[in-house]
């Protein structure tokens, strides 16, 4: 009896420091728009950073394991409008920096971003808003890179 009580006891100190440790964490979500210039899509690896002010900053290694497309669903497509969302530390509002980087693999490696959308929100926290106007091209063969 006594050794049941000590693991139900040992069970619920896991379940509420879980809980806890999750309630630092906001919810981000990403609206990305891929430009409609010929062979604007890609099927490279793209990851972001989001920084604040006080230079916090929140990084997603890979963004389409935060997509909301489904599984069979063709990330950063010409003209697509793909939205990715996700948890992770919070940082100050608002969001004012933004770093996006493709990894430039895959048989379409350029990548035209028109923009990225960012909206964040978590515990105690308000509600942030940012628009970051890529408007380029990501890829070593293409301008300003090339």
């Amino acid at each position: 009896m006594t050794c049941r009580c000590i693991f139900s006891l040992v069970l619920l100190t896991v379940f509420f420091s879980a809980i806890a440790g999750d309630s630092n964490n906001c919810v981000y979500t990403f609206y990305v728009q891929t430009g409609t210039i010929i062979k604007a899509g890609t099927d490279s690896k793209i990851s972001l950073r989001l920084g604040d002010s006080d230079g916090q900053s929140v990084w997603v290694p890979d963004l389409q394991k935060w997509g909301l497309m489904g599984p069979k669903y063709d990330y950063y497509e010409r003209g697509n409008l793909d939205i990715f969302t996700g948890r992770g530390p919070c940082i100050g509002s608002p969001i004012c920096s933004l770093n996006l980087t493709s990894d430039g693999s895959g048989s379409h490696h350029g990548w035209f971003c028109d923009y990225v959308e960012v909206t964040s929100t978590g515990p105690h926290q308000t509600c942030s808003k940012s628009i970051f106007y890529v408007d380029q091209w990501l890829a070593t063969d293409a301008a300003p890179t090339n």
